[in-house]
């Protein structure tokens, strides 16, 4: 049985370096070469060969698709106030998760949320995986200020106060009149100090994907062996958070050179770091260092807890450790791969295709600069090549025999390329659910279609975009917001004051339950704001009913219900700042107009009891009726489009039987008039615009 017991320094560095080199290979060796070939990829690059006087063209199909596809992401999670929410767990916490909500989004609004989103979506999109990390900051803020004329007194409180250093310090004599009128000297002193305040704040920060790296194993950040940041910081840098000079700067320039790493972010950035043009200043110069996150027995207790390790230097040289709660990185990916930690990126599922395409283009393009300028025979001896060679347009051409010159015909096949392409497009569109329709770019895609047909067509292509949106949402945003809550509740020393439903309140962290669940609210397309609008709607004219017949008191329906719903409608549209129509509901302001409409009403109310009887039918009643309704639309629906793909047919097939019978007896059809004929009015509750001769109507 093995012995329980305290590692040392040397044990923990060992083991942590260890841990982190395997998570290194296994990144470098399974993913990193897949991430460069899809950068360049993204920046139009291919690697199909290129040949000597041919296109060189290179069809840019993965940056257009990253390029169409990420709006419609950022939209998802910015077209409304609240993407995420914290949900209560008692009664108790319904007002400290809603202000825990609005604090955390003003919070990540404030630490530039937007580039920090789109970072990490355009990583997912592109490099498998988008990190965010989110960390507290301790920080010491320090302040010169000069004071001139003071008092003894006066100087003794200033040098007194804590955090207060001394920088310069003078004393003058001055005659002065004391309280018996007798002058004395008097002295007076210039003073400059400088006043140090400690304080902290949450910071959120864009990982770049070749400074992330887990151990082969990791399904995900919670249960990785081992999670490491490595990257590069000053000797300075690190002399401020506390390490000894003397030992980091040791460090710098002991880092492993030429790492698939630093491959990737050359592709990524276009340039790399020269070491010979470092800042000759000791405190400038670069230190390789490694932040992992793992747990082990460090003390002998036999069971692994989780700590945080910095390593400076190549050699993994251990600098410090302690114990840690939660990993403080979200990622974010659009297609994961069940069981493992690195799914596909919309570059994997396309980076074939832009081959294709771009042999293709590469085709077409040489067809076309062939047919344009054709090889040419001429008979030796019959032509002046001097005239030959000239390919100015216009020029004259001196032979002595007809049809001394002759070009050969080259085949124009750019049409049938086109088709080809197109066929790619179709594929490109299938696998990401990209489409000119989904877009709204393609006035001819829903040309002739039914308004129900043209939405269906357009949700169709969302599906796989919402798709991705949710894998995001439920990855990366949740986890996100979950760090940023106990960021905020495990370091916030004070209350704060926010600007909430159109006032300024207090805002103590300290107060919020870190175990609250986190939700997100997802939605995309246009044709799912239609339908929430219309629900919205709905919801609204149901509200309004219930407070017209059951009054104020109504016990289902409230003031801050139905301005909430409107303040729903407006944010759906595209507004944002709802409080410039809708002013925010306060309890006070909700009470005293329940009682003064129950003064203007001068009635009696009906027991809580009977109330929620007569609404439970009423509501009950109405959602039968636009159930019912709903059922009836969507069978109309149907009706129509069955009755469309019919008359379609119908056309066809009345211009072939027109055909056949011209070609059989020579009789001409009179396709309009049978046409006429068919284009009756397809439900009784519509008429004719005008009345058709020999018609039915």
């Amino acid at each position: 049985m093995a012995e329980l017991k305290q590692m040392s320094e040397d044990d923990i560095q060992g083991i942590v370096s260890d841990a982190v080199s395997e998570a290194v290979d296994f990144v470098e060796s399974e993913i990193t070469e897949s991430r460069i070939k899809a950068q360049r990829y993204f920046d139009g690059e291919t690697d199909i060969g290129e040949e000597e006087g041919r296109s060189k063209i290179v069809a840019t199909k993965v940056r257009d698709t990253v390029r169409a596809i990420k709006p419609s992401l950022m939209r998802v999670f910015l077209s409304s106030d609240n993407p995420v929410e914290y949900v209560p767990s008692t009664q108790a916490e319904v007002a400290g998760a809603d202000q825990a909500t609005k604090y955390a989004h003003y919070r990540f609004n404030e630490l530039n949320g937007y580039t920090l989103l789109n970072d990490a979506i355009h990583d997912a999109l592109v490099k498998k995986t988008g990190v965010l990390k989110a960390y507290w900051e301790d920080s010491t803020e320090a302040t010169i200020h000069t004071y001139s004329n003071l008092t003894e007194e006066e100087m003794s409180v200033i040098v007194n106060e804590d955090n207060v250093t001394v920088i310069e310090q003078s004393t003058e004599l001055e005659m002065s009149l004391d309280e018996f009128g007798m002058e004395i000297e008097m002295p007076k002193y210039e003073l400059k100090i400088s006043r140090t305040k400690e304080s902290g704040k949450m910071m959120i920060e864009s990982v770049p994907p070749e400074e992330f790296f887990v151990d082969r194993n990791a399904r995900s950040v919670e249960d990785a062996y081992v999670v490491a940041h490595k990257t590069e910081m000053r000797v300075g840098d690190l002399v401020g958070m506390g390490y000894d000079f003397d030992v980091v700067s040791e460090l710098s320039g002991n880092s492993v050179d030429d790492t698939f790493s630093d491959a990737e972010k050359f592709e990524r950035s276009g340039y790399s770091e020269d070491d010979e043009e470092q800042s000759q200043d000791p405190s400038m110069k670069l230190v390789e260092v490694t932040e992992a996150y793992m747990k082990i027995d460090a003390y002998g207790t036999g069971q692994a807890t989780m700590h945080r390790f910095i390593l400076g230097g190549g050699n993994q040289e251990l600098l410090d450790f302690e114990p840690w709660g939660d990993v403080p990185f979200a990622v974010f990916e659009i297609d994961p791969e069940p069981h493992t930690f690195f799914g596909r990126s919309i570059a994997d599922l396309i980076m074939n295709d832009q081959d294709s395409s771009t042999a293709m283009l590469r085709g077409m393009m040489d067809n076309v600069s062939l047919v344009n300028n054709p090889s040419i025979d001429v008979v030796e001896g019959q032509v002046n090549m001097d005239d030959v060679m000239n390919n100015e347009i216009g020029s004259i051409r001196r032979v002595k025999t007809q049809g001394a010159i002759q070009a050969n015909a080259i085949p124009f096949v750019a049409g049938q390329t086109l088709v080809a392409m197109q066929y790619l497009d179709d594929e490109i569109q299938v696998k990401t659910g990209v489409t000119k329709a989904s877009m709204g770019l393609d006035p001819n895609a829903l040309q002739n279609t039914t308004a129900t047909a043209a939405q269906l067509t357009a949700q169709q292509g969302a599906g796989q975009v919402e798709v991705i949106a949710r894998n995001l949402a439920e990855g990366g945003m949740k986890r996100l917001f979950k760090l940023m809550l106990n960021l905020l509740v495990e370091n916030s020393c004070e209350e704060t004051m926010m600007r909430l439903n159109g006032q300024y309140v207090p805002i103590d962290p300290r107060s919020w339950n870190t175990s609250m669940d986190v939700t997100v609210n997802v939605g995309l397309g246009t044709g799912q704001e239609e339908q929430k609008q219309v629900a919205l709607n709905n919801a609204f004219q149901t509200q309004m009913q219930v407070w017209s017949t059951y009054g104020p008191t109504n016990g289902l329906v409230t003031m801050t219900g139905m301005r909430n719903t409107l303040a729903d409608m407006l944010v759906l549209s595209g507004v944002r700042n709802v409080d410039r129509y809708f002013n925010p509901m306060t309890p006070e302001q909700e009470q005293q107009l329940v009682a003064q409409a129950q003064q203007q009403q001068g009635e009696p109310q009906s027991s809580p009891e009977a109330q929620a009887i007569v609404q439970a039918e009423q509501i009950k009643a109405e959602a039968k009726s636009q159930t019912d309704m709903m059922k009836l639309e969507i069978e109309a629906q149907k009706a129509m489009a069955e009755d469309d793909r019919k008359r379609d047919q119908m056309d066809q097939d009345l211009l072939v039987d027109a055909a056949k019978i011209y070609g059989d007896y020579g009789t001409r059809v009179d396709i309009e008039q049978i046409k006429q004929r068919q284009n009756t009015p397809r439900y009784p509750q519509q008429q004719p615009t005008q009345a058709v001769t020999g018609g039915r109507f």
